[in-house]
């Protein structure tokens, strides 16, 4: 088989593939991409079992059928080092020899055969859910909990965004027991209630592909696999089993005391003052008095310690408490709004923060941090 394609073009579509592939595969086969050349079209898989993410690219100037294993690295290097010129590849499917011309160069390398390359998962019809998202959606729903998910080997329901879909909405929860996203939108819903966990690794997959999108995804998933299909990309990954906590007991339900503060000065001030934590700890530690907000770290070991100042909206008791600054710097930093909203009850029980602004009616921003032993 033979085809001409854009260098440039082709290495987009393979950078976006190759974050499939895995550093430790356990078969030499996913190494490489496999591609298959039909009627004008050259489909590129790229797979660690776990997830298959499939682009197509239309081609004008291609001579016959087939499919073959390209290797992935020496294809991507190899690719990144050429302006934006025509290639011709030329595969021979009997010997698997490939050779790449260009207008000055011939390169030549082995490729593997195609029908060694794993099948992928086919969705089961008769317990197959169907579902229309916008791509708006699923990217801020994967981006908001994306990073409150655990690395937790114990608990691996733990290491995924957790869908929850109903007829009048869909949420999305992630939370590695210290901190908890849950996301909801009401501009969408399933056609009956139903749930999965969707791995980390396909979510950042998305992440990367679907700022690219232009039009709407389509969802299907079984009780094992989901599959994500896209204008010039098709992924299928492997659900986590098991059922998810409920989430919902865990968040408070009545917090009298409330603090509205500016988001931008509140994330400044922590990255500042908790260069001065326990390396260990990362405590930084939040008091409240009046308009006032005291924000301090002390680090004993090393004799070093900083305190700032805020001036906040708070209505309650005059309360101190500690939170792993880490996490509440990643949670501000995942906030939109320019003013947040902190919800407490007291030191010993989770603290609730939310966007003072909502940009969109449609959409319920709730995360959550569990506070920290105070011991200083």
């Amino acid at each position: 088989m033979k085809f001409v394609v854009s260098s440039m073009e082709l290495l987009g579509y393979l950078q976006a593939i190759s974050r499939v592939i895995s550093s430790k595969n356990t078969l030499p086969i996913l190494d490489n991409f496999l591609f298959s050349l039909e009627e004008g079209k050259l489909e590129i898989t790229a797979s660690d079992l776990e997830s298959t993410l499939i682009t197509q690219i239309q081609l004008e100037n291609t001579e016959g059928t087939g499919v073959i294993a390209v290797p992935a690295r020496i294809l991507n290097d190899t690719l990144k080092e050429f302006p934006d010129i025509p290639l011709t590849f030329e595969v021979n499917t009997e010997t698997l020899a490939i050779v790449i011309q260009s207008e000055n160069g011939k390169f030549s390398i082995m490729g593997q055969n195609g029908a060694e390359f794993p099948q992928m998962p086919v969705l089961k019809d008769d317990i197959k859910q169907h579902l229309e998202l916008e791509k708006d959606l699923l990217l801020t729903g994967i981006t908001k909990t994306l990073f409150a998910t655990a690395d937790d080997e114990l608990r691996p329901v733990m290491n995924g965004i957790f869908l929850e879909l109903s007829t009048d909405d869909i949420t999305f929860v992630a939370s590695d027991a210290h901190k908890l996203v849950r996301y909801k939108r009401t501009d969408a819903s399933a056609s009956q209630v139903s749930s999965f966990i969707l791995p980390k690794k396909p979510a950042a997959l998305l992440k990367n592909i679907l700022p690219r999108e232009e039009n709407n995804i389509i969802l299907e998933f079984d009780d094992r696999n989901a599959s994500f299909t896209l204008t010039n990309y098709k992924l299928v990954c492997r659900l986590v089993e098991g059922n998810y906590p409920s989430y919902n007991s865990v968040i408070p339900a009545n917090n009298p005391f409330k603090v509205t503060i500016d988001r931008l000065s509140l994330y400044n001030t922590l990255k500042r003052v908790s260069v001065f934590s326990n390396q260990a700890s990362n405590l930084v530690k939040l008091a409240f008095k009046g308009n006032l907000l005291d924000i301090s770290a002390q680090d004993i070991d090393f004799s070093i310690s900083a305190n700032e100042r805020l001036s906040c909206q708070y209505d309650g008791d005059d309360m101190e408490i500690g939170f792993k600054s880490t996490f509440l710097i990643e949670i501000l930093a995942n906030l939109a709004s320019n003013d947040v909203i902190l919800e407490l009850s007291d030191p010993t029980r989770a603290g609730i923060l939310l966007p003072s602004e909502i940009a969109n009616e449609n959409e319920d921003t709730l995360m959550l941090l569990m506070p920290m032993m105070i011991n200083y």
